[in-house]
């Protein structure tokens, strides 16, 4: 599908095969006028390495998100929708551009114009039109994206008696990351609401590109790596060195736990400690890790979004990167040190490396490999953090919760095993998402290393000690590695 500028009607095509006569493709035209060459931006060549570790199963790294449009303002017809996506593709030039080989390096190629399909599937139960989305979101999603020849974006719609409910894109990872997920769902919904979205951001992943790989961007790169190469000393020179078991197939398993609980917790010890919400749980997930391998600190990589600059806040592109959290426990020869007691350092920690997040991944990789070849083995943390909810701040005080409302809420807490696939570049991935009603937090790790029940025994072990902390009672770091013994810890 070469792109080619066009200001026709978006054309149709029959529908998609015996199995798909519900589904209707059609061509959306976009022009935008601007078109060149750069090198990946950081961010991209982050991802770009992380594709190449995990493919052909990096589909993983596809986002998606579906936007209601039947919940209210006016009906959306098909043409509505179709005006509007090509108004977003004009808009954004991350969804213009591909990435291709020139030469042996990777380099982004920005189109000034073409055609993006928009899959229309037709649903006569309005009812179930949710669930239509969510299944289209899925096919969407599920398959890994053409990188030189395919926009970084699918698009679908569900249609019902002739009004679409719902819109859907599937996102590659080298065009957004979870903020500008949102910030392209906002501005379709305005673009489809009121035909506009406002100001455009003014900067683009093409002249971040060219900054980054220019003097300043050096600069800063190195800053950032110096603080890299001075956390990476503290460590060991990996959190899971040992394999622990023989590997499942598929090899990688991932835990859910969901938690009425966690929240309310979460809340009461950030505020008591004058910390953010998710430094409470980066350190519960860090301190866990070192007790149950037996390190006397932790690092964890948790993702950074990299959008503090004037002027990338609605930049439509993938900026997060790999930062370094690196928690040291205390000497504790008495045994009576607890969880609460470093919180007070984790929170400066979190932020230095928050703030050395932003560096380019191939001086990252070069000074990985001198580290391994001065301490005579692979240095690498492989052990992630997510935090995937949008806003994190400094808690606001509210009171404690009482142990009685703890336990009750613990009580509807759900653990299962949504999902498995043969390969992750980690062993260890700790994503949360959710709001103020319930935390869900997923740990997808290698089974060579955490057995599913040692994915368990990590998840119940973060809720047991973030709601124990919240009750008063938080446990001693000397008791850590015993809430991971078994199936049944933490409970």
């Amino acid at each position: 599908m070469s792109p080619a500028a066009t200001g026709a009607a978006p054309g149709r095509r029959a529908p998609r095969g015996a199995a798909r006569t519900r589904d209707e493709v059609l061509d959306v035209p976009f022009g935008a006028g601007r078109s060149g060459e750069a090198p990946l931006t950081w961010g991209q060549r982050a991802i770009w390495h992380a594709i190449g570790r995990t493919a052909p199963n990096d589909h993983y790294f596809n986002l998606g998100r579906v936007l209601p449009l039947a919940d209210r303002g006016v009906p959306v017809d098909t043409e509505r929708l179709c005006t509007a996506i090509g108004s977003l593709m004009s808009r954004h030039e991350a969804l213009r551009t591909r990435v291709v080989d020139t030469g042996g390096e990777p380099a982004q190629q920005l189109h000034a114009a073409g055609r993006v399909e928009l899959v229309v599937r037709d649903e006569p139960d309005p009812e179930q039109a949710g669930r239509t989305a969510a299944g289209l979101l899925a096919e969407l999603s599920g398959r890994r994206f053409g990188y030189a020849r395919e926009w970084p974006v699918r698009l679908g719609a569900v249609r019902s008696d002739g009004r679409i409910t719902h819109a859907v894109l599937a996102l590659c990872h080298l065009a957004a990351d979870g903020h500008a997920a949102e910030v392209l769902e906002r501005d379709l919904r305005l673009l489809v609401r009121r035909g506009q979205a406002g100001p455009a951001c003014a900067q683009t992943p093409l002249d971040l590109a060219r900054h980054q790989h220019g003097p300043a961007g050096r600069r800063t790169s190195e800053a950032s790596l110096a603080h890299w190469e001075r956390g990476l000393a503290l460590v060991p020179p990996t959190m899971f060195a040992q394999r622990a078991a023989e590997p499942l197939r598929p090899r990688f398993w991932t835990g859910r736990l969901v938690s009425a609980a966690l929240p309310r917790a979460v809340d009461a010890v950030a505020s008591a400690h004058g910390v953010s919400g998710s430094t409470v749980l980066l350190t519960a997930a860090a301190a866990l890790v070192a007790a149950g391998q037996g390190h006397r600190a932790a690092a964890v990589m948790p993702i950074a979004g990299n959008r503090a600059a004037e002027g990338q806040r609605t930049l439509v592109s993938t900026l997060s990167q790999d930062a370094l959290f690196v928690l040291e426990l205390p000497e504790d020869p008495s045994g009576k040190a607890v969880f609460t007691d470093v919180l007070a350092g984790a929170w400066p920690a979190a932020l230095a490396g928050y703030r050395a997040a932003a560096y380019d991944p191939v001086a990252w990789d070069a000074l990985l490999e001198r580290a391994a070849r001065e301490r005579g083995t692979e240095v690498h943390p492989y052990c992630c953090f997510n935090d995937m909810r949008l806003v994190d701040r400094a808690a606001a005080a509210v009171p404690a919760p009482c142990v009685q409302e703890l336990a009750e809420l613990r009580r509807r807490t759900v653990l299962d095993f949504p999902a498995t696939q043969e390969r992750v570049a980690c062993r260890y991935c700790l994503h949360l998402t959710g709001d103020a009603a319930e935390l869900t937090v997923t740990l997808t790790a290698d089974t060579a290393y955490l057995p599913p029940d040692a994915i368990h025994a990590h998840l119940r072990g973060i809720e047991e000690v973030v709601v124990a902390s919240a009750a008063g009672a938080p446990p001693p770091l000397s008791g850590l590695a015993g809430l991971l013994a078994g199936p049944e810890a933490g409970r």
